[in-house]
């Protein structure tokens, strides 16, 4: 079985719950879920398949604990490694919805890591998000200030979706 790490940065603990979501449906042990503070990007080279996950922020920023550690990441190399996104956002800030998933994924295309978990945007009215590629989500994105009532059902589904796709 491939070994799954989740890492991600949280600053009002939305990201974290749902990581910790994530980390319980797929079975995980929680020594494998990192808050990035504190963690090297190189630590990502223990796991074959790398959860990742963020809140957007500002004008549709990254959270701030993301920047040194994306950073990090982009100067290492990937290929044969699985990486899937996820993040938080408010859809209230219908031109940025969770546009920091969108970002990560831009800024790690040069690492040949392959990506897995596109997912819809179902439930979810926004106008523009970097996170939506060709008509699809490039990660399973959230909205648990304005529709926690789907936060559960959105992340079981895309568990389910990550279990097939490794």
């Amino acid at each position: 079985m491939k070994k799954i790490g989740i890492f991600y940065g949280s600053s009002t603990g939305a990201t974290k719950s749902v990581a910790e979501k994530i980390a319980k449906t797929l079975g995980m042990d929680i020594e494998d879920v990192h808050d990035i503070t504190g963690t090297s990007p190189s630590k990502v080279a223990d796991y074959d398949v790398i959860l990742l996950g963020t809140s957007t922020w500002g004008s549709g920023e990254l959270q701030d604990d993301w920047y040194d550690f994306i950073a990090g990441l982009e100067e290492l190399y990937l290929k044969g490694k699985s990486i899937a996104l996820f993040g938080c956002g408010d859809e209230n800030m219908s031109d940025t919805f969770c546009n920091a998933v969108g970002i990560l994924y831009d800024r790690l295309q040069k690492t040949e890591a392959k990506f897995i978990g596109e997912f819809n945007t179902d439930g979810y009215e926004f106008s523009e998000s970097e996170a939506v590629k060709d008509g699809k989500a490039v990660g399973l994105l959230i909205d648990d200030t304005n529709h926690s009532d789907l936060t559960d059902k959105r992340v079981g589904e895309w568990c389910a979706k990550i279990k097939e796709e490794i």
